[in-house]
């Protein structure tokens, strides 16, 4: 099933604006997830096409979309509050277009605006998918982007490469999971912050469907 474009409704502080989005809904849906994108590529980039077609193949809807600074044609992200305003605009898309329960999940960057999305309390997802939480730039570990992490009380998914600069050290990114109220992770075996495995080259649409299952399983679990 191909996915279909559509238009999501954003309140910008600048007034109301429109991202763009790829529905792939699926009749019977067993869970619904929204899917945002990284810092560094948009909705079409193949690990998220990967993963989108290997979950719609798992009985998921998925919505995929892009954040202002995409939409606008900028490689940069914008101010954090523009992607929480965008994470609002998904809930309320999805409110008409897939009533009931959703997860939201999110490659790195938007894995974590919709967790500071959902710390505020400006969207009530079921469950959070984190794919490969950005928890600190690498080799600054002394800047984490965790203290909001506790706060959530819906589940929370994190897959994460073993190898991930990103949480290293694992001791503290172990510590944060333990911090949270319902956490769990699901390790990729010597996987990069790409989930690439050093030796076993794939492409990035097959490395995105590998992880359907995991992320699969766990919605509906909830």
């Amino acid at each position: 099933m191909s996915a279909q474009p559509v238009r999501i409704t954003v309140d910008l502080p600048a007034g109301l604006s429109e991202m763009s989005g790829l529905w792939s809904p699926v009749p019977s849906a067993r869970a619904t997830i929204a899917l945002a994108h990284g810092a560094g590529a948009g909705m079409s980039h193949p690990f998220l096409e990967g993963l989108a077609d290997a979950l719609v193949a798992e009985e998921v809807s998925v919505l995929r979309f892009v954040f202002p600074y995409v939409e606008a044609g900028r490689r940069m992200p914008g101010p954090a509050a523009h992607a929480v305003a965008t994470w609002s605009g998904v809930q309320t898309w999805l409110a008409t277009a897939a009533p009931g329960a959703w997860i939201a999940a999110g490659k790195s960057y938007g894995g974590r605006m919709a967790s500071v999305a959902c710390a505020d309390e400006v969207i009530a997802p079921a469950a959070l998918v984190y794919l490969g939480y950005p928890l600190h730039p690498p080799g600054r570990s002394d800047k984490p982007r965790s203290g909001h992490l506790p706060a959530i009380a819906v589940p929370q998914l994190f897959v994460e490469g073993e190898n991930d600069p990103f949480i290293d050290p694992r001791e503290q990114f172990d510590e944060v999971v333990a911090a949270c109220q319902d956490a769990r992770v699901h390790w990729v075996a010597g996987g990069n912050h790409s989930f690439e495995v050093k030796g076993a080259r794939r492409p990035a649409q097959e490395i995105g469907a590998g992880l359907a299952g995991a992320v699969a399983a766990f919605a509906r679990g909830v």
